[in-house]
């Protein structure tokens, strides 16, 4: 299942473009910069990886690029559109509607079925439901899971939840799926075939950004950039996925 064009088209301009980002928070009579004066472009396509030790500020600069949190200061724009001016409503409807998240622990609703989990977002987006039936059941075939769609997560492994994840963030058609440590409550063999299914979507045309930890995850990116301090002190290109 290959991202659907986002609702504007900025022509050339990449997805993601950040200019002098910046997060301050406030510490008791001082503050503390979780991020310094970022500049990054993401493009169309793209596979990036973010990585960082601990306190580097990946976190910090995943939730602004998913818009779960705001930058103090620069720029935030997605397509095109000017997110770090956006209010608390407009910032709900593009992480709805433009932004595709799979998290290391799944967050699947477990009295649900994969169909019914798949279809949440489309709920939210107001789409009839032989329209969510159907689109959730395509989601769920490009990963893997035709024959289990009907299985509530408890019935499932690991691998099969987190690929039910994945489907989630895919259904809607977003301009970027976000991965937080996609692997990380996975063994090894289950997150090569999660690794694996990334690659695929990537070769699809999906933009991906996975924040990991791990170099053995970040290999399979294309870019991968490195945070210290929250500042990206190497931003390089990789060859061929492994």
């Amino acid at each position: 299942m290959q991202a659907t064009a986002p609702l504007t088209q900025p022509g050339d301009d990449p997805v993601i473009r950040l200019e002098q980002l910046n997060r301050r928070y406030r510490m008791g009579a001082g503050h503390i910069d979780a991020l310094g004066q970022v500049d990054l472009t993401v493009d169309r396509g793209d596979y990036l990886a973010i990585m960082g030790p601990s306190g580097s500020g990946k976190s910090t600069l995943m939730n602004i690029i998913g818009c779960l949190d705001t930058p103090t200061g620069g720029s935030y724009w997605l397509n095109g559109k000017p997110v770090s001016a956006m209010n608390e409503r407009q910032l709900a409807r593009v992480r709805n509607t433009e932004i595709g998240f799979v998290f290391q622990t799944f967050n699947l609703l477990p009295r649900m079925t994969a169909l019914a989990n798949v279809e949440v977002p489309l709920i939210y987006a107001g789409v009839r439901r032989r329209e969510r039936d159907r689109r959730a059941t395509e989601a769920l075939e490009t990963v893997g899971l035709g024959e289990r769609m009907l299985h509530r997560p408890s019935e499932m492994s690991g691998g099969q939840r987190q690929r039910v994840a994945i489907a989630r963030a895919l259904v809607t058609g977003p301009s970027i799926v976000l991965a937080d440590e996609p692997t990380g409550n996975l063994d090894s063999s289950t997150g090569r075939e999660i690794m694996a299914l990334f690659d695929r979507l990537h070769s699809e045309g999906n933009t991906l950004i996975v924040v990991t930890h791990e170099s053995h995850v970040a290999r399979h990116a294309r870019r991968v950039i490195y945070l210290r301090d929250g500042n990206i002190v190497k931003d390089e290109i990789q060859g061929a996925n492994t």
